[in-house]
C-alpha cells in the first residue's frame, strides 16, 4: 500500500537520516482526513550549514508533490547530529481547535 505516510517517508529517506520519526497526527484534528497532519523529526548531516528556512524549503522541495495534495499540515523538527546529541527533544503538538471543534 502507497499511503501518504510512506510517500513522506521514502521522499525524506534521500536526507539520509540518522534518525527518523514520523506521526500521524491526523486524529488530532478536525474534519474527515486521516493523512493530513504529520509531525516529522529529522536528523541529518545534510542540514549542516544550513539555516532553519533552508532546512524547511529543502524537505518541502522533496515532498512537494504530498504538500500539493493529501497533506494539510506538516510540523518540522529538523537537526544535525551534533545539534540532536546536545538536546535531542522535540515539542508535543497542540491539540486543533479549529474546524468543528469546540474550544
Amino acid at each position: 500500500m502507497n499511503t501518504t505516510e510512506d510517500r513522506i517517508r521514502t521522499g525524506l529517506e534521500s536526507l539520509n537520516p540518522e534518525f527518523m520519526q514520523l506521526e500521524n497526527e491526523s486524529h488530532m484534528h478536525s474534519g474527515p482526513a486521516t493523512d493530513s497532519h504529520f509531525k516529522v523529526t529529522l536528523v541529518s548531516t545534510a542540514f549542516s550549514g544550513k539555516g532553519l528556512v533552508a532546512r524547511h524549503q529543502s524537505v518541502y522541495g522533496l515532498l512537494k508533490d504530498e504538500m500539493q495534495g493529501p497533506v494539510h499540515a506538516l510540523s518540522l523538527h529538523l537537526f544535525t547530529p551534533e545539534e540532536w546529541a546536545s538536546n535531542g527533544t522535540v515539542p508535543d503538538s497542540p491539540q486543533c481547535m479549529g474546524g468543528s471543534k469546540v474550544g
